[in-house]
């Protein structure tokens, strides 16, 4: 078989294969390419996040470890009862939820795994200062699961290597090459700079909104998620690497996306009633 009927050929599996696996994100409607499967995700996800609670410390710190569930527990029944009011299928119906508080105090991260399994870091705490803070940062991390960002970003990932592959074999090679001779993974640079970071940056500032309307949703105040990305800024004291080169909007570009989309959250998606 010549290259033209091969690429012919792989050109319509592909163009078949993204017509019936694209979707759209919750709420939102953004289109999606989901091509891994999400229970094979969740599975996996499940088995790494019990390897970290063998690995990590685990916080004494019982008081905020119940006020990092309680928070859970009102987003996933506000979540549900969203989905379901609005009749449409609810994203977590799959989720075996399970909350961590680990005790790195100099780490300001959180995390949702794909099927609900979530650790926030005792550095965080720092910015949160409050309820409302944390619930601000849970119900982002939250929105990245509910949104299968994971499941989208490998799919992404699986059609990116299997392009650059087949560019590599049609060209004789020459992408190899190039690597070999710079010593560079350029294609790789290129790509996680001008495809997979820009789209990352996307999901985060879905999340973002996602987030601040599942906080809503849950009664908690959102206007202080505003004033955390704040606190970030100052406590990252102008450390944060050009917005180009990061998978995350820069502090500033956050706070002025959120504070546009703040009204309309607390119009559209005010505290849901659990029937």
């Amino acid at each position: 078989m010549n290259r033209r009927k091969f690429l012919s050929y792989m050109g319509c599996g592909c163009g078949s294969l993204l017509f019936s696996s694209c979707t759209t994100a919750p709420i939102t409607d953004r289109k999606q390419l989901k091509i891994v499967s999400e229970a094979k995700l969740n599975a996996q996800a499940a088995q790494i996040y019990e390897k970290i609670k063998e690995k990590e410390k685990m916080s004494d710190d019982k008081k905020t470890l119940n006020e990092i569930k309680e928070i859970g527990k009102r987003m996933e029944n506000s979540i549900s009862e969203y989905f379901y009011q609005a009749g449409l299928e609810d994203p977590t119906i799959n989720f075996d939820w399970e909350y961590i508080l680990i005790d790195r105090k100099k780490v300001r991260n959180a995390w949702c795994m794909p099927g609900g399994k979530i650790a926030v870091y005792s550095g965080i705490l720092e910015a949160t200062k409050n309820i409302d803070g944390l619930a601000a940062v849970m119900g982002h991390e939250i929105a990245h699961a509910v949104a299968k960002h994971s499941v989208e970003r490998a799919s992404r990932a699986t059609l990116v290597n299997t392009g650059t592959q087949l560019i590599d074999i049609f060209s004789g090679g020459k992408l190899s090459q190039v690597n070999r001779t710079t010593g560079i993974n350029t294609v790789g640079l290129i790509t996680q700079l001008g495809l997979l970071n820009p789209f990352s940056r996307k999901q985060e500032s879905e999340a973002d909104y996602l987030g601040m309307i599942f906080s809503s949703l849950s009664g908690y105040d959102i206007r202080e998620t505003v004033k955390i990305w704040e606190r970030m800024k100052e406590l990252n004291k102008g450390k944060e690497p050009p917005e180009f080169m990061s998978t995350h909007p820069s502090s500033e570009n956050r706070i002025k996306d959120l504070n546009k989309k703040m009204n309309g959250v607390i119009l559209d998606y005010p505290p849901i009633e659990i029937s």
